[in-house]
């Protein structure tokens, strides 16, 4: 009998956490923000308990369960909604390679140990560190390179053309949000946006879920687009 209560409390356990995963929405397991990682930790906590000891009442192991998803799903809305309570709870993108030379202060603030680094440019294919022009650690902790133009695929270098660096995508709207501190660093202005975003037939700037502008001057807009068809929701 034993042995039913336990297979009928890891099948109800899990159902119960698929079903609610399904609903908060999907995220890659080995790349889960803090608050992400410490709600799968607490679960297995709980769910371990439950199931090793039968003698344990099972409601409440499922109550739990859905008030620690239930807050993980909270936060997650308060960090999308919330720029400055996101950059207190959480660690956003951190610059920590810049024009190929090292941010000493950016690895001590992470605690990334300059071995820690060059392991995981390895893992992403890098061995010379004079290819890296930007590395950043993400909120995920894993790191993102970008190569020097000349080490990039089908090298110019190849053919033996001259190139010029390239730098990083400025952020200049967020879900219709103007990064105006973005704007006076690049010696723009609000106006100047307003008539790119005219130009692409956007009036306002609460239509643009995202926008930023690369080193060539080249601006990217992603306008905010309902779901009109569940059909268009593609999976790849």
């Amino acid at each position: 009998m034993t042995y039913l209560i336990i297979t009928f409390r890891i099948v109800s356990v899990m159902a119960l956490i698929l079903f609610l995963i399904l609903r908060t929405g999907r995220r890659k397991i080995g790349e889960l923000p803090v608050y992400d990682f410490l709600s799968v930790i607490v679960i297995g906590s709980v769910i371990g308990a439950d199931i090793s000891e039968p003698d344990i009442p099972h409601l409440p192991t499922l109550f739990s369960v859905v008030v620690i998803v239930a807050l993980q799903y909270l936060v997650s809305r308060l960090l999308i909604n919330s720029k400055k309570i996101a950059r207190k709870l959480t660690f956003g993108p951190t610059v920590i390679i810049r024009h190929g030379q090292f941010i000493k202060s950016s690895m001590e603030r992470l605690k990334y140990s300059l071995e820690n680094v060059t392991m995981a440019l390895r893992e992403k294919g890098v061995f010379d560190l004079s290819e890296v022009e930007f590395a950043i650690v993400e909120g995920s902790g894993s790191i993102s390179v970008l190569k020097k133009s000349e080490f990039l695929p089908v090298t110019p270098s190849d053919i033996l053309l001259k190139t010029s660096a390239k730098g990083l995508s400025v952020p200049l709207i967020t879900d219709g949000e103007v990064h105006d501190s973005n704007l006076e660093q690049l010696k723009l202005d609000r106006q100047w946006l307003a008539s790119q975003l005219e130009q692409a037939g956007i009036p306002n700037f609460n239509e643009v879920f995202y926008a930023d502008i690369n080193s060539e001057g080249k601006l990217y807009i992603s306008k905010i687009v309902q779901a009109q068809n569940l059909q268009d929701d593609f999976t790849l």
